[in-house]
């Protein structure tokens, strides 16, 4: 109040407001006299409104600004979301993402399974590119002999894929990984939500950094599906790389996790 009085005596405002006054003489006819009075203006009245706005406008402006001070800042703390704030909510990213650190490593196993599939078959051709003709008898019948090395190592190879297609690997990684970009990423980006809830703002540090580029790389290896499935190598190699570097940045980011728990425990309560 005291900074209200304060502007209202500075030279801003002025100490004689202007009146708008109308041009107008008061009327006893009014449709007669407005027709025949010639010195009525509409342009000139409407350009001298305008220059008395725009006088006033500082003014109002100065009175008004004391009370922008008083206005409170939108944070997220402070029981806005109720339970969102709470201790139970915040330990569900926790909680999920230990859980898909651990589908992850499933995914990628499955993954491995398929690929498996398709490179045992490139060594079964190529050990067939080994194995010596049958010999033959002078009438044309193949002589009887002991299957080579090379024969038993193909029989073995060819059993294995068998059990391998069995297990629908292909299918299974492709599921499990959709699931887990699915749910990663909305986790990933809920995980930064419920700090806000909690806190009213995010902390940028190594957990938060970390999470990102996970998030990224599920994004990555995704958009190689295609590529892999028209059967290039190069996108399979990459896929399994960017994978690889996913699983250690999960590991690396789990004692940061840890911390931030400890930190939900020590400054939430219950629910």
């Amino acid at each position: 109040m005291a900074a209200t009085l304060s502007l209202l005596k500075s030279p801003l405002l002025p100490q004689k407001p202007h009146l708008l006054q109308s041009k107008l003489p008061l009327l006893s006819n009014p449709t007669k006299q407005f027709i025949c009075n010639e010195s009525f203006n509409p342009p000139k009245l409407f350009a001298e409104t305008v220059h008395h706005l725009k006088s006033a406008s500082l003014p109002l402006t100065t009175l008004a600004f004391p009370f922008l001070f008083d206005a409170e800042d939108a944070l997220a703390v402070g029981g806005e979301f109720g339970i969102l704030e709470g201790r139970s909510f915040a330990l569900v990213h926790p909680i999920v993402m230990g859980g898909l650190f651990f589908y992850t490593l499933w995914a990628g196993y499955l993954g491995w399974q398929w690929r498996r599939v398709r490179t045992i078959q490139n060594e079964i051709n190529e050990l067939k590119k080994q194995v010596k003709p049958t010999p033959v008898t002078p009438e044309g019948k193949p002589v009887e002999a002991a299957p080579s090395p090379v024969e038993l190592e193909i029989q073995k190879l060819s059993e294995e894929r068998k059990e391998l297609l069995k297990g629908s690997y292909r299918d299974r990684h492709f599921n499990v990984g959709s699931i887990l970009l699915g749910f990663g990423v909305l986790e990933a980006v809920g995980g930064g939500v419920n700090t806000w809830f909690r806190t009213g703002k995010l902390f940028p540090g190594p957990h938060l950094f970390a999470g990102a580029a996970i998030t990224v790389l599920w994004a990555a290896a995704a958009g190689l599906v295609p590529a892999m499935q028209k059967g290039s190598e190069t996108a399979r190699s990459l896929h399994i790389a960017l994978n690889a570097v996913n699983v250690i940045l999960f590991i690396w980011q789990i004692p940061t996790g840890i911390d931030i728990v400890f930190k939900v425990f020590q400054f939430t309560n219950w629910p």
